[in-house]
């Protein structure tokens, strides 16, 4: 058996003794100037070429133009996939770069010689190679080149130099399969370095005879597994559409590690390599159910999670933080079907201790147990989320409805019912009650009901949304009361978090504390605030977390109108506002336990899980006994 860390260190050698110079993973989070330069910022690093986009782009790199590295990456679009045989969120690229220096023959030869090399390579069996090869589509000439290096490559090991039709159909044992744009040529996003490329397969079934036929049902089946991918970049794709030629030609190979680790060993999923057996057998020790698929979910995730913690992205509501989160809540799930006995932290011990060597980002004292912190703090806030809310699921199966030609999702682990019954269908407003009073998210409760072979309404769980944000701006007229200058969707965040921050003012200072005004833009709030004398930076960094306290709780967000004298005996009031008979009061936390009860024309969220990570900019003096914070809500 050949180790992921093995073939790791012999990828990089390979190439460094071939002049390149080994450089460091970059970031997952992509830097502004990727950005820039593609007109697009992507979440995440999902390739191994995306961090050396300004370079493929002409500017000069520090370390030469011969480099070569092993990228972490992660890729999101798949999360709901991951637990099968192949799709993984993060995983490792290895990738050798020419900026400008050596091109086709040199990156294939190479390419083709450190897969098949017994002395410094992989000792793959060259005679169950195949590769595809661009063949010429959207102005772009067919790869002759390429096409005549794979000939000549092919023929050196007495094998068939043979090219395909355009039919892509594998006849007398051909090798070399041109195919379209769709399949050989490579970009990262919508604009930026590109070109066609060729790809190398490998026969992971030799035994089942012939390939013989349409060259893709061996790639679906798994038959052919691609192990090694050369992009020749030789355009940039603007933002019109069209291809204008670098000024340079360069070279981007990348070859997954965790794939790759899979085929040399013979395994046939990547869940059997070194990369997750270590993980998986600390899972199963600490769980007492097994459960195949759940074990899988949570150490890819688990993977994922201490990778983008250790790389500074925490959990939130929004954008990065909101992916971490749903992967960190999905994988608590999982552990929770399992029974396992420990908490995550543990699981992502062993992943640290597995990749520390190769990322000391994520390992050292103080880093590894900060990581295992945030962690452990978002499995006890969810948890009580996801006990309370899936009592509720169980409650609300009664409510379900079939609904007779309702497909099932394509996913699903259950059959199609016989004909003449009904799929279960959730309705929004169960959705919608899940969410608003327990913090549940939507992606739990579709994967829960895929699980059952049941589909969501979502779309009326969408309308539900927007009535609930209708009805609370109704109370917002013209002046836009609480302070807001619109009722735009970050502003209605803002004015949640003044709630929130008069709450936690109330709770550290005292009940002194009242609201002396606020102003609330789509880019920050400002709240004026009754108190003697400047807050001290523990009781800043006290209201700073309880105000994240309250919005990781998950906690409802709801509104009720009452005579203003029944109302005057459980809320709070404005500080100069004039009432009628009859007011609004809004209401944050559960029945019973309530956080905030203000008179308010709103409009507020639903669910204080939607407002991301709540920080304060400054606190500083107004006029005598009077203060004012600003603060910012990010992902």
């Amino acid at each position: 058996m050949m180790t992921s860390e093995e073939i790791r260190q012999k990828f990089l050698k390979f190439f460094e003794k071939r002049g390149h110079t080994v450089i460091p993973s970059a970031s997952l989070v992509p830097s502004e100037e990727i950005g820039a330069v593609t007109s697009s910022q992507t979440l995440f690093t999902t390739a191994g070429m995306q961090p050396l986009i300004p370079y493929l782009l002409g500017k000069p790199h520090p370390a030469g133009t011969r480099l070569v590295d092993a990228q972490k990456c992660v890729r999101t679009g798949d999360i709901d996939d991951v637990g099968d045989n192949r799709h993984l969120t993060f995983f490792e690229m290895l990738g050798n770069w020419s900026l400008g220096d050596y091109f086709k023959r040199e990156a294939i030869s190479w390419s083709f010689e450190f897969l098949t090399s017994k002395n410094e390579g992989l000792g793959l069996d060259p005679q169950r190679f195949y590769v595809t090869v661009f063949k010429g589509e959207q102005g772009i000439p067919r790869d002759n080149e390429s096409i005549k290096i794979w000939q000549e490559i092919f023929a050196q090991h007495g094998l068939s130099n043979e090219v395909a039709a355009d039919d892509e159909i594998v006849r007398n044992n051909v090798r070399i399969i041109p195919l379209g744009v769709n399949d050989n040529f490579w970009i990262a996003g919508a604009t930026g370095p590109c070109g066609g490329d060729t790809e190398m397969f490998y026969d992971t079934r030799p035994g089942d005879g012939n390939i013989e036929g349409k060259f893709s049902d061996f790639v679906d089946s798994f038959r052919l597994i691609e192990v090694w991918n050369d992009v020749f970049m030789e355009f940039n794709k603007t933002v019109d559409g069209h291809y204008e030629k670098l000024s340079a030609k360069n070279v981007d190979t990348g070859m997954g590690l965790e794939r790759t680790t899979a085929v040399v060993n013979g395994v046939s999923t990547v869940f059997e390599t070194d990369c997750f057996v270590p993980i998986l057998d600390g899972i199963r020790t600490h769980a007492t159910i097994a459960n195949e698929k759940s074990e899988r979910i949570i150490a890819d995730h688990m993977r994922a999670a201490v990778f983008m913690i250790a790389d500074g992205i925490t959990p939130s509501n929004t954008d990065r933080g909101y992916i971490l989160r749903r992967i960190l809540r999905r994988a608590i799930r999982h552990a929770d079907s399992i029974s396992m006995t420990r908490d995550l932290g543990t699981i992502a011990e062993i992943i640290q201790k597995k990749y520390g060597a190769a990322y000391p980002e994520i390992m050292g004292n103080d880093r590894g147990a900060s990581i295992r912190k945030i962690i452990h703090e978002e499995e006890q806030k969810f948890r009580t989320t996801l006990k309370e809310g899936m009592k509720e699921y169980e409650k609300r199966k009664k409510d379900w409805v079939g609904v007779p030609n309702e497909p099932l999702p394509a996913d699903s682990n259950k059959t199609l019912p016989i004909s003449g019954r009904a799929v279960q269908k959730i309705l929004g407003k169960t959705i919608f009650d899940l969410f608003q009073t327990y913090g549940f998210p939507i992606e739990l409760t579709e994967e829960l009901a895929k699980e059952e072979g049941a589909v969501i309404d979502r779309e009326g769980f969408d309308q539900l949304v927007r009535e609930h944000q209708n009805l609370s701006r109704t109370g917002a007229d013209k002046k836009f009361k609480g302070g807001l200058g619109d009722t735009s969707e970050m502003s209605i965040k803002y004015h949640t978090a003044t709630h929130l921050l008069n709450a936690a003012l109330q709770q550290v200072l005292g009940p002194h504390v009242g609201q002396k005004g606020s102003n609330i833009t789509p880019e920050r709030l400002r709240f004026d605030f009754s108190n003697p004398e400047k807050l001290s930076d523990a009781q800043k960094k006290k209201v700073e977390n309880l105000v994240n306290e309250w919005i990781a709780a998950a906690l409802p967000v709801t509104v009720a109108e009452m005579p203003k004298a029944e109302a005057e005996k459980i809320a709070i009031h404005a500080f100069n506002e004039k009432y009628g008979d009859t007011v609004r009061v809004y209401s944050i936390g559960h029945t019973g336990n309530y956080i905030s009860r203000e008179f308010c024309g709103g409009p507020h969220v639903a669910n204080t899980s939607q407002l991301g990570h709540f920080t304060i900019l400054k606190e500083e003096a107004v006029s005598a006994g009077i203060r004012r914070i600003k603060a910012v809500l990010t992902a």
